[in-house]
């Protein structure tokens, strides 16, 4: 019969070995469908900010769970809806159509906190106190804080003591450039690189659909559609080190 030392041991040697538990991330996309009640043009989550992240995430073995502010389906922009056509955007679909609420979720049990973008965040995700609260938490904790184009617009609710989450952050999003160049500087409530410059982000532009992706400390964002891919890769990267 073993002695409880050498069980000890053994038992110590065993879990030395045992690998690590996957990474968690929780993905908070919008509810919203429509840039405001008078002019109804659609909007909503862009698909490939939302699809290719997940993917990613889903291929390197990480743990996904969606969150809207209301856990019912967050809509798709229409005009990233072309992506449709190729059957790897399918699981990331459903995804969408099952999500849970945010006020619902044990967000402590989460590694990391990715907002992807569309116009929709600019209406609903920008006004949460309940994200703004997480995001806080987040940074408190030292956990990966990660958004894409306009995805930013969820920092905005995030303060501390009065001190807005992005002041002295480096990041990006999309730019005011961008909107005019993709005609949406009519339709969108705000300029998001405007309302981040102004709580005091140290905002890093690049061209209009240039990828670029910044990361400073424990945030990682990215600009616009283009930087999907780039954005999905920092994201792994920082998880997997």
């Amino acid at each position: 019969m073993r002695d409880e030392e050498n069980l000890t041991i053994e038992e110590e040697m065993i879990a030395e070995v045992e690998p690590e538990k996957p990474s968690k991330i929780l993905m908070v996309v919008t509810n919203v469908c429509e840039f405001d009640d008078k002019n109804h043009t659609k909007t909503g989550v862009w698909f490939e900010e939302f699809a290719v992240p997940y993917n990613e995430f889903i291929k390197n073995g990480f743990e996904v769970k969606v969150a809207t502010l209301t856990g019912e389906i967050a809509p798709i922009d229409p005009a990233s809806e072309n992506l449709f056509e190729d059957i790897i955007w399918n699981d990331a679909k459903k995804a969408l159509n099952d999500t849970d609420a945010l006020d619902t979720i044990d967000y402590n049990k989460y590694d990391a906190i990715v907002l992807p973008g569309g116009h929709g965040p600019m209406y609903d995700l920008a006004k949460s106190e309940t994200l703004g609260r997480i995001i806080t938490e987040f940074n408190r904790d030292g956990k990966l804080i990660a958004a894409i184009c306009h995805g930013p617009a969820g920092f905005l609710p995030a303060k501390t003591d009065g001190i807005p989450f992005v002041s002295g952050r480096k990041l990006t999003s999309f730019t005011n450039e961008e909107e005019r160049v993709y005609k949406k500087d009519k339709l969108t409530p705000f300029f998001l690189q405007d309302a981040l410059m102004d709580e005091g982000a140290d905002f890093i532009e690049d061209e209009p659909g240039a990828v670029n992706i910044i990361t400073d400390g424990n945030l990682i964002t990215g600009q616009n559609f283009q930087s999907a891919k780039n954005f999905a890769k920092a994201i792994v990267d920082y998880l997997s080190y």
